[in-house]
């Protein structure tokens, strides 16, 4: 009996051995497994407990999140309030202005008292020196006006007569002072023909330019005395700036 589970044992290991080769005459595909293999980490377990309660997550979790999303909707619906008139940024005032020094509260009436007077105005960063009665053609054509217009020439810098000479640093204070002129209408210079030819080519381009400019004419300067710059009145009315 002995002996034949013995033939029985040799004959299997024997067969076994037959059947399967050994692994150095395996292909390289054989040997090599293409499916990843991924160990997953479960969260550490509490023993004192069943397995049940310790791998349900805390409840504070999902309360958390849903206080956030609802305060985040809350802020996002709700609109912005509306400022209050008073909260609201008010426009600067002539009153709120800065007030005369002493210098030009004690000059201001000895120029005001002189018989004529001349003003440096700047219209587009452009200095043109100017009285009353002048006629000014600017170099260029001054948009959405048309004849007739009354402007309001705010930005000077210096004004002065035969005696006295108030300069800026850089302008004038514009209550000190009203300088007005009327566009009288607009003046065009004659068609002009400029022939562009370039190097070794036969064409001859021409290209025409016609210009047209603004004219003003001034017919208001006068100084403001220190009771009409530090009163209500500050602002002139009914007139544009420039």
């Amino acid at each position: 009996m002995i002996s034949c589970t013995l033939r029985r044992a040799a004959v299997d290991t024997q067969w076994q051995n037959l059947a399967l080769p050994p692994t150095f005459l395996l292909p390289l595909r054989a040997r090599i497994s293409t499916t990843p293999s991924f160990v997953e980490s479960s969260p550490p377990q509490n023993p004192f407990l069943p397995p049940q309660h310790a791998s349900k997550p805390p409840s504070n979790i999902r309360t958390s999140f849903k206080t956030r999303s609802s305060a985040s909707k809350k802020a996002i619906q709700t609109p912005p309030s509306p400022t209050s008139p008073a909260q609201q940024p008010t426009p600067p005032t002539p009153a709120s202005l800065t007030p005369l020094s002493s210098t030009v509260r004690d000059l201001l009436p000895l120029l005001r008292a002189q018989p004529s007077h001349y003003i440096t105005a700047h219209i587009h960063a452009r200095p043109y020196l100017l009285t009353a009665g002048d006629t000014l053609r600017l170099p260029f054509h001054m948009p959405k006006v048309k004849a007739g217009d009354v402007l309001r020439l705010t930005c000077a810098s210096s004004i002065g007569s035969r005696d006295y000479t108030m300069c800026g640093a850089p302008y004038l204070d514009e209550r000190l002072f009203e300088c007005r002129a009327t566009v009288v209408g607009v003046e065009a210079e004659p068609m002009r023909f400029l022939e562009k030819t370039k190097r070794r080519n036969r064409k001859v381009k021409t290209v025409k330019s016609k210009h047209r400019f603004t004219v003003l004419k001034v017919k208001e300067l006068r100084m403001r005395s220190v009771e009409e710059v530090e009163g209500a009145d500050g602002v002139v009315d009914g007139a544009d700036g420039l």
